[in-house]
């Protein structure tokens, strides 16, 4: 009796294992495999990424080794005032300012400046502000809407306003930039890290080191700000660029960094009243910060697309 009603299970089993092996033949009688093939998705980068990259590791690293670069000194004149690009030799390439001091030099050594304090006061307010915005969102309460309300007072300022009372009150130098323009990078970084701070505090893993006892410095330094860092990190970049638009704005209106040292914004400020005759003097520095802010913005959105982990769950 069993034999018999192990006959019919055999023969459903033979056909099943027979379906299994269904193959499709190819054209040349070949037996292949009937699973579908999924190609493998490969993305592409855009070509401004790689300029992106290239162009801020060629300016970075001409600002760090500016004094060791065969360039004449930026405060003294080299040539005659007012040249243009391309009439003389190396140091008159990009041709000379009003004083006859030589545009590449200045160009060079005015990067420094300019990345130094756009880098410096992102770094600065980015620090703060993520102290901020991690202690406001974990605690909340009366801490939270005491951090709210500076940073909503903050916001609610001119930015400008504020940039120019620092620099009429203080003394007009790179560490005060750097001051100023921190200030105005906190409330930003203060709300992107509270609304994540909130996000990932109600996560499973945060749930049970509460749990296990954990110590609250423990879980916001070693379990949220990990996850806090890529997507903060990624949006780093951008805030780089509108830094040194912003400390180009405030060297146009003479509050930014005091001559003889150069930077991108003193020299479009040089040659605002020469640029009928002579362009170039506006062009060149104004073409360095519209490259370095653009390679900056595209940086920052690939590092975003790419280490934002908001943007993928």
């Amino acid at each position: 009796m069993s034999a018999d009603l192990s006959k019919p299970a055999a023969a459903g089993g033979g056909a099943a294992v027979a379906e299994k092996q269904a193959v499709t033949t190819a054209a040349g009688g070949e037996v292949t495999s009937a699973e579908p093939r999924v190609p493998t998705v490969r993305k592409q980068r855009s070509v401004l990424v790689y300029f992106a990259y290239t162009w801020l590791v060629l300016i970075i690293v001409l600002a760090a080794i500016a004094s060791l670069l065969p360039l004449a000194k930026y405060s003294i004149p080299v040539d005659a005032p007012r040249i243009g690009p391309f009439g003389g030799d190396f140091d008159t390439v990009l041709g000379t300012d009003n004083q006859g001091r030589s545009i590449l030099s200045r160009i060079v050594f005015g990067a420094r400046v300019s990345l130094l304090v756009g880098a410096v006061a992102s770094l600065a307010g980015a620090l703060v502000g993520t102290a901020l915005g991690m202690i406001a969102g974990y605690f909340l309460g009366r801490i939270d809407a005491l951090i709210r309300l500076l940073t909503d007072a903050l916001l609610a300022f001119p930015p400008l306003l504020l940039l120019l009372a620092l620099s009429s009150i203080l003394t007009p130098s790179v560490k005060t930039l750097i001051i100023g323009l921190a200030l105005l990078v906190v409330p930003t970084f203060t709300r992107l890290a509270r609304a994540n701070t909130i996000s990932w505090s109600s996560r499973d893993f945060i749930m049970a080191a509460r749990n296990m006892g954990a110590r609250r410095r423990r879980i916001l330094l070693r379990e949220i700000l990990p996850n806090l860092l890529p997507g903060l990190g990624a949006y780093l970049p951008i805030v780089m660029a509108a830094m040194i638009v912003a400390e180009g704005s405030l060297s146009f209106l003479g509050m930014g960094i005091p001559p003889p040292t150069p930077s991108w914004g003193g020299m479009i400020a040089d040659g605002k009243d020469a640029v009928a005759d002579h362009p170039h003097m506006v062009m060149v520095p104004a073409v360095f910060i519209f490259l370095t802010v653009f390679a900056l913005n595209q940086a920052g959105d690939h590092l975003r697309h790419r280490f934002d982990r908001t943007l993928h769950d």
